[in-house]
């Protein structure tokens, strides 16, 4: 009797573990779940415009900063030169001008009192002169515009608010216009990048809510929302690799495994201990509407 007991308590137990498995199954269908995502954010590459050596770095590295905080100045000795030199060309042309418009003047006045006593060839060669000085009282002006704006970007400011990242350079540092030097991680604009098999991307819609564990913090999960799915990644091998696509490099334990296609994940309020860094890892489920 107690063999009986016993034998019929374990098959109890062994049909609870086969409903619990089923189950567990039939909620992975449905609610998609995956390891295999990361913190993302929009990353700056701050490059200065004009080129010199750093006279003044105001920052450090992982250092937060705001949307116009000076990062660093760059030597404006010689760009003041040269916006001093564009300012007297343009005096100058100015003058010229001046001188110019006097003399048209004059001539079109006595032409009035007296027809014919400039001759309408004087006229023309006159008027031609006026525009031509006009002309180069511009291109004077745009030189000294231009000027003006390398005296401006001897100073290198935050184009957004965000963390600074990967500070390389210091004080005497030579830079180059247009060459990066330090990178700046917008924190307004984390995001959660989660790659799903695409056997999953059936149960998964934009607006889907999703809960993401990161994985520093294991124990407070995050509420988001799928904001879009990829439509495309790159095959396996491509011959070309400059399409843009999203890189996913499968990896084939089974003789044919689903691709993984990235799902984008916008998060609501952080909870206050929570610190989002970009390439942390990151655990997402998705609560599919049933």
């Amino acid at each position: 009797m107690n063999l009986i007991r016993r034998i019929g308590f374990t098959a109890v137990l062994v049909l609870l573990a086969i409903a619990a498995i089923i189950w567990k199954y039939q909620q992975y269908l449905i609610n998609p779940w995956t390891r295999d995502a990361q913190v993302q954010a929009q990353v700056i590459t701050i490059a200065p415009r004009v080129t010199g050596p750093i006279v003044a770095l105001n920052i450090n590295d992982n250092e937060k900063v705001t949307v116009g905080q000076s990062l660093f100045n760059i030597d404006s000795s010689t760009y003041k030169v040269a916006l001093a030199q564009a300012q007297a060309s343009l005096t100058q042309a100015k003058v010229s001008v001046s001188e110019a418009s006097e003399q048209f003047n004059r001539s079109s006045a006595m032409n009035r009192v007296d027809p014919g006593a400039v001759s309408k060839l004087k006229i023309i060669s006159l008027k031609n002169n006026l525009s031509s000085a006009e002309a180069e009282e511009q291109q004077a002006q745009a030189k000294v515009d231009q000027a003006q704006l390398n005296v401006n970007f001897t100073q290198v400011k935050a184009p957004v608010s965000g963390y600074i990242t990967n500070l390389k350079v210091q004080l005497g540092t030579q830079v180059v216009a247009n060459k990066p030097v330090v990178a700046l991680i917008d924190n307004k604009t984390f995001w959660i990048q989660a790659f799903f098999k695409e056997t999953d991307v059936q149960h998964i819609h934009p607006g889907a809510h999703a809960v993401v564990t990161l994985m520093g913090y294991p124990d407070s999960p995050i509420n988001g929302t799928v904001t879009s799915i990829g439509f495309g990644i790159n095959p396996e091998n491509p011959t070309y690799d400059g399409n843009l696509l999203q890189n996913v490099n499968p990896t084939f334990e089974w003789i044919r495994l689903a691709q993984r296609l990235p799902v984008r994940i916008h998060l609501d309020a952080l909870p206050k201990n929570v610190v989002l860094r970009v390439g942390t890892s990151a655990s997402v489920i998705i609560k599919s509407q049933q």
